[in-house]
């Protein structure tokens, strides 16, 4: 099996979607991969048991692709070995009529996880310059100061949206949260296979939705905007990997080798030594419930 270097995908400076490849061979079986999946979500469980532990960082995932990129199963086979207390995910929908009478990250701030667990968002805050940007009529539900049309959304509000979410990050990475953003990168034909075998197979047409096609056909605009928003907003503290995403198995373990690499590099994170006065006496309470009778 192929050694991919990680760092390969991570965007440092600037990506061109275009010409970044959705599929990628790692040279081994479908089922060879999946073996390595599963020790590799072992191991990222075991950690995250040492994080929850030693509860000074926090871990959030952000996730993003377009519909059918696969998100919900990336989830569900990573973190399957996760202790349930110590892992939380967010899937964010159309904003609610509370959440609108907010700035657009304040929901997104409130679902941040405590220090010592792993937050997913399923998409994220990144959708308030993605898809309000290809439809820029959502913006006006926001109920914006000095914002009546559409034309008074101007470039310099994109760019400002793009700057408050990069102080969002450094913000909350520089209080203890590790941040991982990625974008499942699919080609167009692979979503339309994909939309087929929702339509072709009945346990799956409760996924469908007309709507789907109607956002495909701005295919283009949503990558111009993917680009735009992975460009300007991929720092050290928070960096963006671009995830080939047509083959499913091959993005969930790139992502799990990605994570499990990067955390490890934490040597502060361990667990708690046990108070002096009580490791010198657990031969004594090991003693004590030996001669415990049932």
């Amino acid at each position: 099996m192929k050694q991919i270097d990680h760092s390969a995908l991570k965007v440092a400076g600037s990506t061109e979607l275009s010409q970044t490849k959705t599929k990628i061979d790692l040279g081994a079986s479908e089922e060879r991969i999946k073996g390595e999946m599963k020790e590799i979500r072992k191991d990222l469980g075991d950690w995250q048991d040492k994080l929850y532990a030693h509860g000074k960082y926090a871990v959030l995932i952000c996730l993003q692709g377009t519909d059918t990129s696969g998100k919900d199963s990336l989830i569900r086979e990573v973190f399957k070995d996760f202790n349930s207390r110590g892992v939380v995910v967010h899937s964010f929908k159309v904003p609610s009529e509370k959440e609108l009478k907010h700035d657009y990250l304040w929901r997104h701030y409130i679902a941040l996880p405590e220090r010592g667990k792993f937050g997913v968002f399923n998409r994220t805050h990144y959708e308030n310059v993605l898809v309000t940007r290809v439809h820029p009529e959502y913006i006006l539900s926001e109920n914006l100061p000095a914002i009546d049309s559409t034309g008074d959304i101007t470039e310099e509000f994109w760019n400002k949206r793009f700057e408050q979410i990069r102080n969002f990050e450094d913000h909350i990475a520089e209080n203890g949260t590790i941040i991982f953003k990625f974008f499942l990168h699919l080609s167009k034909e692979e979503q339309r296979q994909r939309l087929l075998r929702r339509l072709n197979k009945p346990s799956k047409n409760w996924k469908f939705s007309p709507g789907d096609l109607k956002e495909r056909e701005l295919w283009n605009d949503y990558q111009k905007c993917y680009q735009d928003a992975i460009n300007k907003t991929s720092t050290e503290k928070a960096p963006w990997y671009v995830i080939p995403a047509d083959d499913k198995a091959t993005a969930r373990y790139l992502v799990a080798k990605i994570l499990y690499e990067e955390l490890i590099k934490y040597k502060d994170i361990k667990e708690p030594e046990l108070d002096p006065e009580i490791k010198k006496n657990l031969d004594t309470y090991r003693e004590d419930l030996k001669k415990e009778k049932n």
